[in-house]
């Protein structure tokens, strides 16, 4: 169409607009008159002798002939997108940018202008982002003091650069937030902002993958470490990796000893929800887990084993569906559906589109399919799974003589075919192989690794919380990755020592705790799971069983009160300053701090609030360290003994992460009164933050959190001279214990006066 239309445009014509055009540049040529056939198909009149005023400013504005030729190739397709009006807009940011030191950025600006606006097809949109990128400009152009001097901007290039791939991820909401991050942490260090706005820091990564549309693979950890454990009994480790920086080729899932890999995002598709994309993966791989077992592959063919994997698939597939039926709707809506015709094999290799066309009639029940050769196949492959499981090996001799009948001259031509062939919810299957005869990359694949220490064995996959950074006040995602696990256990006999040797105390106590108990005490009768038998009801439920009727399961019953409704967090810091010898004692503040906690606990079972106990340390915020001495559902027990038995102090204090981890499980008590008791001997601190503010900022926006979920957070502080920097944590809610010693006496006394 554009030859027809450059034959019909009169070289008077063209002449005449190239004197509008008024430009010398020898590239110019070569391009001119196919660029003007395209703009007289696409613009109007008056759009045309816009389009040439505005190519003669650019030609003339001195940066060079790159801006004139970008915006002669492009604009008329822009303006099919957003219309001819977008284009004085469009030059008055061009025409600000110039006015500034960078004048290198047009080039770039113009080149991702198409592809941005095939993302912001409507004007309101792209002036939003003209908006933005002139934001950027503005705030990251940075000035000498009393000097009207300003230098370029070290990221506004690279943000043009980067558009089009972040519109594909971001919604212009999402991307304004990602941009107006980087403006706030990084407009005064230029290294680290070329690093957040080229998509090449972690910090950069982080915020963008929070801006990110879909179901995000760490929202959603913990529900499907639970799908793993109760439908697989699996219990590996799920590592998310990216899918928006791999531009060539995206990976696919797998696993390997170190865990199952997963894409960090999935949108909806097909009619099926990220979440139940990711359970489909997952139960694809724990079939695989479970089921298959590796086969050499040195006497294999590529062709052969692309064969094997594809009937392995469907066999775990398969039976996998056999255990949970409702997985067959989710599998055949994920599955692509190739048309049988649509691979040409005078053209293409069709090896992969037929074993895609066969992997999908697998996945029905055995029935007749219209291409005999296939039915054929599937009854053969269900006939084999009727004798039970049936194996790999199986299916490798099952696939070799599916391809001895069915291959063509054609599957070693060059070209694949690949439309309709890919199956996204199945892994890459390198568990599937092993080789005789290593290579070097494979040797260094199957190297012996150390093991894990054996508490990163018992932690759970870490959850991830955020940390305000006060100077540019706002929050780093996803900054701390926090690590739960039950304290080891120890010699409970050590606490029963400790409590006797607190007899005299423990009986003062004792007459204040019955000051503080509640009269009304009600019980709570027909529960299925309580603190006793219900006699009545049990020899009721006997009776019912013997003559033949159904039984009532609720023959236990527990005991509460409507008097008094508090539940307790006590939130030990484990850190290694716990070790010091405490002024005025022989002991440690981990040995004073160990008799205190118990104490405490033990008052607490006495009055039967909910209470929970937990310590934590951290080693940089990559591991903070949260460790359970007691649950809420955990009665005053041997169990909970041992743990504190056990307690040992190390590392550092990073607070705020573990105030936020404490108010998950302490907000979903049903209780009037939340209280969150902190048990700390310092200020925040850890070794990868230089800035003593900038840990205790964030344990002071921690607390806010906390107030804003109805959590009442108090502190109790062994460190002399605390007052300097705990009333920025606590406001007024602190207590600093100047003799450590008179602890055990304090601890249990300061809590009965803050419920009484």
């Amino acid at each position: 169409m554009q030859v027809s239309l450059t034959s019909a445009i009169g070289p008077d014509q063209l002449q005449s607009w190239r004197q509008q055009l008024d430009c010398g540049f020898a590239q110019v040529a070569d391009v001119f008159a196919d660029c003007m056939a395209q703009a007289c198909a696409e613009l109007s009149p008056d759009g045309l002798d816009d389009y040439l005023t505005q190519a003669r400013f650019l030609g003339k504005m001195g940066r060079g002939a790159e801006p004139l030729l970008i915006f002669l190739q492009e604009w008329p397709s822009i303006a099919r997108q957003v219309g001819e009006d977008a284009l004085s807009t469009v030059m008055a940011a061009v025409r600000l940018i110039n006015k500034s030191p960078n004048a290198r950025a047009i080039a770039p600006f113009l080149q991702a202008l198409a592809a941005v606006a095939r993302r912001l097809p409507t004007p309101a949109q792209l002036q939003h982002y003209l908006d933005l990128s002139l934001l950027l400009m503005e705030r990251t152009s940075s000035s000498i003091h009393g000097v009207h001097k300003s230098y370029p901007s070290p990221s506004l290039a690279l943000f043009f650069e980067q558009s089009a791939r972040l519109l594909e991820l971001l919604s212009l909401q999402g991307l304004r937030n990602w941009v107006d991050y980087g403006i706030r942490n990084y407009h005064h260090h230029p290294e680290q902002q070329r690093a957040y706005f080229s998509l090449a820091s972690a910090d950069s990564r982080a915020v963008l993958q929070r801006e990110r549309h879909g179901t995000l693979l760490m929202d959603h950890t913990r529900a499907l470490d639970l799908y793993l454990q109760a439908l697989w009994q699996d219990s590996a480790v799920l590592v998310p990796y990216s899918t928006a920086f791999e531009v060539q080729r995206q990976p696919m899932p797998y696993f390997d000893a170190l865990g199952i890999r997963l894409p960090d995002v999935y949108d909806e598709r097909a009619g099926i929800g990220g979440l139940d994309r990711y359970r489909a993966a997952l139960a694809h791989i724990s079939a695989h887990r479970r089921w298959s077992s590796p086969i050499f592959a040195d006497n294999f063919s590529p062709a052969q084993r692309l064969a094997i994997e594809c009937l392995e698939d469907a066999r775990v597939d398969a039976l996998a569906m056999r255990e949970y039926p409702g997985l067959r709707r989710i599998f055949m809506a994920l599955h692509p559906n190739p048309q049988e015709a649509a691979c040409n094999p005078a053209t293409h290799s069709c090896l992969r589109h037929r074993l895609t066309v066969l992997s999908r009639a697998l996945l029905k029940p055995p029935a007749r399919c219209q291409n005999l050769q296939i039915s054929d196949w599937v009854q053969r492959f269900h006939a084999t799974l009727a004798q039970g499981q049936s194996s790999t090996a199986e299916m490798a001799s099952l696939a070799l003589s599916y391809l001895g009948k069915t291959r063509l001259q054609s599957d070693q031509l060059p070209d694949t075919w690949f439309t309709d062939t890919e199956v996204d919810y199945r892994d890459d299957n390198r568990h599937l192989w092993r080789f005789h005869e290593l290579s070097d990359d494979e040797e260094s694949f199957e190297a012996q690794r150390p093991a894990p220490a054996a508490d990163e064995i018992q932690s759970l996959p870490p959850r991830h919380y955020p940390e305000w950074d006060y100077r540019s006040q706002t929050f780093r995602p996803d900054w701390v990755s926090l690590y739960e696990r039950l304290h080891p256990s120890g010699n409970a006999a050590d606490i029963d020592a400790l409590l006797a040797k607190h007899g005299a105390l423990a009986k003062r106590l004792k007459r204040l705790l019955d000051l503080l108990k509640p009269q009304n005490r009600l019980r709570l009768r027909y529960q299925q799971d309580g603190s006793e038998l219900d006699l009545d009801v049990a020899i009721r439920s006997l009776i019912d069983l013997r003559a033949g009727s159904l039984p009532d399961p609720r023959i236990n019953m527990s005991h509460t009160t409507d008097g008094r409704s508090i539940a307790t967090t006590l939130l030990l810091d484990l850190s290694e300053s716990l070790n010091q010898q405490a002024g005025g004692s022989q002991q440690t503040v981990l040995q004073l701090s160990q008799e205190a906690v118990s104490l405490l606990a033990w008052a607490v079972q006495q009055l039967g609030d909910p209470l929970a106990i937990a310590g934590f340390h951290s080693n940089t915020r990559h591991e903070v360290r949260y460790l359970h001495l007691k649950g809420f559902a955990e009665s005053w027990g041997d169990q909970v003994k041992a743990r504190l038995a056990a307690m040992q102090a190390g590392y550092s204090t990073r607070m705020g992460a573990a105030l936020r981890h404490a108010a998950r499980t302490l907000k979903t008590q049903p209780a009037d009164k939340k209280l969150l008791l902190v048990l700390t001997d310092g200020q925040p601190a850890d070794i990868d933050v230089k800035d003593p503010r900038l840990l205790i900022e964030d344990a002071r926006e921690a607390v806010k959190e906390l107030d804003c979920q109805g959590i009442f957070t108090y502190c109790i502080n062994l460190d002399a001279a605390a007052d300097a920097y705990v009333a920025d944590i606590f406001g007024k809610r602190y207590t600093v214990i100047d003799n450590i010693a008179r602890l055990p006496e304090q601890l249990p006394r300061l809590f009965m006066a803050l419920t009484r």
